[in-house]
């Protein structure tokens, strides 16, 4: 294990499309967050930003947007991307800080004003990025990769359309009772069925939508939380930054071709599973020990994927256990007790951090009619294109 850093306070903006900047949105989170712990701005020693490509020059520098629109104040800035690990790098990157002795109290912001519709590529000619290719030489949107890997589910698994829907109403169900969330309200099987199809099998309802959210963390030492009054404050116990190892046998975003260039013998070892495998290490846990887990569900059908990625059951029995109950609320490990990407939407620099929020809120047991009783251990886990693999591991 390495050390442990609490979590001083936590906010956020609301997702939805408000149709205002991102800077506004950041700034109501880390103000929130300030509030919640307790500290004046003027407290914080660093920030670090997570950056957004969709908002110009000053997302790609969040750092010190965020801290001048908050007032310069001397603080340290640091600006990260990783695409949709953004957040969680930037959570890495402010321990990291406070581990090493440079900053007690860091400020982590991320936040997104997202367009309508798909995610596309940034304009302009680049034959040599993937990510353009893979639009102008497939044509192929996020929801096309979505629906490979649900394909690739009934293929392998069983599983059917009626298992993707029972996670969306799920999810949706969650969302009703997050005041944060975008979409809340209730959704049925019957309605999941019956919205229109995206990408063969996936329908409308099964993907998630791109929303604008802000979400903000104030980290510190423990022995600061202490000396705030903080008794048991909720730490972050592990942060795991894992990258893909050869050979990559399944396609993900944005490739379209596995990996050609083995570094020496191949390592049969699957991408996901390692990300939450190094948390687990690192945090002294396996799955045996949580309460909850936030996964980064852009389908219904990678929810499925993920319980099996963090261990929660083996191969191919996702859809067993949502069946079973286990990973709805009261169950045996609730999953996405936000309501997940199903009722945010994806504010893509915001994302991981607000899974930490939530943590936060369900480990000091303020997390309403969310709330999962006696919550000790949580883990968050996502993945960011190009590689980025991320999981936090929170406990109190």
């Amino acid at each position: 294990m390495t050390g442990e850093v609490a979590v001083l306070g936590a906010g956020m903006h609301p997702w939805g499309k408000w149709g205002r900047g991102f800077v506004e949105y950041g700034t109501k989170a880390a103000r929130a967050a300030l509030a919640d712990a307790g500290l004046e701005w003027s407290a914080i020693q660093s920030v670090v930003g997570a950056n957004t490509v969709r908002c110009g020059y000053p997302g790609q520098v969040a750092g010190a947007t965020f801290a001048k629109a908050l007032g310069w104040q001397g603080a340290r800035v640091t600006s990260v991307y990783a695409a949709c690990a953004s957040g969680a790098r930037a959570i890495d990157t402010a321990r990291a800080q406070i581990l090493s002795g440079m900053a007690d109290t860091v400020l982590v912001v991320g936040s997104d004003a997202a367009p309508k519709g798909f995610f596309a590529p940034a304009g302009g000619e680049r034959p040599d990025d993937p990510d353009w290719l893979r639009f102008r030489v497939l044509g192929a949107t996020n929801p096309a990769y979505f629906a490979l890997w649900a394909r690739r589910r009934m293929a392998l698994y069983g599983d059917t359309a009626e298992d993707f829907a029972r996670v969306k109403v799920k999810n949706a169900a969650a969302g009703a009772a997050n005041r944060y969330a975008r979409y809340r309200s209730p959704v049925t099987a019957e309605e999941v069925a019956a919205s229109p199809v995206v990408a063969d099998p996936l329908r409308l309802l099964d993907i998630c939508a791109t929303s604008d959210g802000a979400a903000a963390l104030v980290l510190g030492s423990v022995e600061t939380a202490r000396r705030l009054g903080m008794a048991r404050p909720v730490r972050i116990r592990a942060v795991s930054s894992v990258s893909p190892t050869h050979p990559r046998t399944a396609l993900d975003l944005p490739d379209i071709a596995t990996d050609s260039a083995p570094p020496g013998s191949p390592v049969p070892d699957p991408f996901r599973p390692s990300i939450a495998r190094a948390a687990y290490e690192e945090a002294g846990l396996g799955p045996e020990d949580l309460s909850l887990a936030e996964v980064y569900d852009l389908s219904t059908a990678l929810e499925l994927e993920w319980y099996e990625d963090l261990g929660l059951c083996a191969p191919g029995e996702g859809a067993k256990l949502l069946r079973e109950g286990a990973t709805a609320p009261g169950g045996r490990i609730p999953v996405n007790p936000s309501g997940g990407l199903a009722s945010f939407g994806e504010a893509v620099p915001a994302q991981a951090i607000a899974q930490v929020c939530e943590l936060t809120w369900q480990l000091r047991g303020q997390a309403g009619e969310r709330q999962v009783p006696g919550a000790r251990a949580g883990i968050t886990v996502n993945q960011g294109l190009f590689g980025h693999g991320s999981s936090v591991v929170a406990v109190r």
